[in-house]
C-alpha cells in the first residue's frame, strides 16, 4: 500500500476513534463480501478489534504516561474498528460489483455519504455517517483506486466537533466538516 495512504488510514482511525462516546447501534458493515479478493490481492489487511478486544487493550495503557493516558481515552467506549484492505499488482482486479454489497449496506440504515472525492491521482474516497435522529454513532470510509480497495467501518457515536478539529492535522485531509463551534464563533463577530 502507499505508505502516505497507510499514514493517513492510521491518523484517520486514531482521530475518529477520540470522538466516540456512547454506545454504537448496528453500524457495523458486513465486510465478508470482499473475502473472494483475498486471493487475487498482493496484500490483505483484515483488522477487527471488538469491544471486548478494545477493553482488553485498554488494561494495558497506563494512566501516569501522557501518551498511553490518550491512547486510553482513544480505545474508551469504542465499540469496534474493522478494516479490510487490498492491494493488487494490476488494474482491473476488482470492480462496481465487488462494492455494491457494501454500498447497499452504506444506502440503508440511517446512513448519509457525507464526502464523495474522485480523483484520479490519489484515487476515490467515500465518507459514510450513520445517523440514529441527530446522532451520528457510526462511520464508513471506502477508499479505492485501480489497485487498491478499502474499506473501513468505525462502530460508535461521533463528535463532528472533534473531528473537525482535526483535519489538516497528522495527514487527515480536509473533509469540509465545519465545526459548529467554528461556525458560532463565526457568527458572533
Amino acid at each position: 500500500m502507499k505508505t502516505t495512504f497507510k499514514t493517513s488510514l492510521i491518523s484517520l482511525l486514531l482521530i475518529i476513534t477520540t470522538a466516540f462516546v456512547a454506545k454504537a447501534q448496528d453500524t457495523r458493515i458486513q465486510l465478508g463480501s470482499l473475502d473472494h479478493l483475498a486471493a487475487k490481492a498482493s496484500e490483505t489487511v483484515d483488522v477487527n478489534v471488538d469491544e471486548r478486544l478494545m477493553k482488553l487493550a485498554a488494561r494495558v495503557f497506563s494512566d501516569k504516561d501522557e501518551d498511553q493516558r490518550q491512547i486510553k481515552k482513544l480505545i474508551e467506549g469504542l465499540k469496534g474498528i474493522y478494516v479490510k484492505s487490498f492491494e493488487f499488482e494490476t488494474e482491473g482486479q476488482f470492480g462496481a460489483a465487488d462494492l455494491e454489497p457494501i454500498r447497499a449496506q452504506l444506502r440503508g440504515a440511517g446512513w448519509t455519504r457525507m464526502v464523495n472525492v474522485v480523483s484520479k491521482k490519489e484515487g476515490n474516497l467515500e465518507v459514510y455517517l450513520q445517523f440514529a435522529g441527530e446522532m451520528i454513532n457510526g462511520l464508513a470510509v471506502l477508499h479505492t483506486d485501480d489497485k487498491e480497495l478499502t474499506v473501513v467501518n468505525i462502530v460508535g457515536p461521533v463528535d463532528l466537533d472533534k473531528l473537525a478539529q482535526l483535519e489538516g492535522q497528522m495527514g487527515i485531509p480536509d473533509l469540509g466538516i465545519e465545526s459548529t463551534k467554528s461556525k458560532k464563533k463565526t457568527n458572533e463577530q
